[in-house]
């Protein structure tokens, strides 16, 4: 197992550049209600700029782990549902929504089936149907069924997410932890939007919802860095 303060002196530098666009994006604080390709790009930047923390460890890398380019490529859809939702009150929120319906298929994919941890998964079935029963009053049209198709695969990604946890003994790896907490924030940044946009105002939401946001993306492409699963291990589950 990696030591964690070896995890920050190795990958804290390729994260600096994330760190300083969020700041850009806080600082700026473009207004929602005039939205532009420049408040798009403002608001991707830091999504950007974990390609760049990806890539920097090389192509080879990515090549050689499967779920690690799963975590790239849903980086890429996070972008464009980000920029989706720049234009949302324009009618764009269900392009969003899409988008980010495949990011959380891609990041589940690259957490894996194993171990199953069946009872996490009811938890976390248990927990999703509840919310949408709350949320369901205040949903029409289509986003009676996009919200609650959404709301399964995210739980589905946060299951898996979490089966990988071993916070007792010496069997857990820090990315599991990684992929674990930045999969619980993902959600929590979620269920904000949900609340806000179907139930009630979120005071501070906007600030609430980037901050969980950036922050769970950043955690699970930290996650990415000691790969789960190489590519010759990847083709023997394959052929098991």
């Amino acid at each position: 197992m990696v030591s964690p303060v070896t995890v920050v002196k190795s990958e804290g530098p390729k994260l600096v550049p994330f760190f300083k666009a969020t700041c850009v994006y806080f600082v700026l604080w473009l207004p929602s209600s005039s939205p532009s390709w420049v408040s798009a790009l403002i608001k991707c930047l830091p999504i950007f700029c974990l390609w760049l923390f990806l890539l920097a460890h090389g192509l080879g890398f990515l090549l050689a782990h499967p779920s690690a380019i799963c975590i790239f490529v849903g980086l890429v859809f996070s972008a464009l549902g980000d920029a989706f939702l720049i234009w949302q009150d324009q009618g764009y929120f269900v392009h969003g929504l899409l988008m980010f319906a495949v990011t959380h298929m891609l990041y589940a994919s690259a957490f894996g089936m194993r171990p199953l941890a069946l009872r996490t998964g009811l938890v976390m079935t248990v927990l999703s149907g509840l919310f949408y029963a709350y949320l369901y009053p205040g949903l029409s049209g289509a986003f009676t069924y996009l919200v609650g198709v959404y709301a399964a695969l995210i739980s589905f990604m946060g299951w898996r997410a979490m089966a990988g946890l071993r916070l007792a003994g010496a069997t857990w790896r820090w990315t599991e932890l990684a992929a674990g907490g930045g999969a619980l924030l993902f959600i929590v940044s979620d269920m904000a939007i949900a609340l806000n946009k179907f139930c009630f105002p979120i005071p501070y939401s906007r600030a609430l919802i980037m901050s969980t946001y950036y922050a769970a993306q950043m955690l699970i492409a930290l996650s990415a860095v000691e790969s789960r699963e190489p590519a010759e291990d990847y083709r023997l589950s394959k052929a098991n």
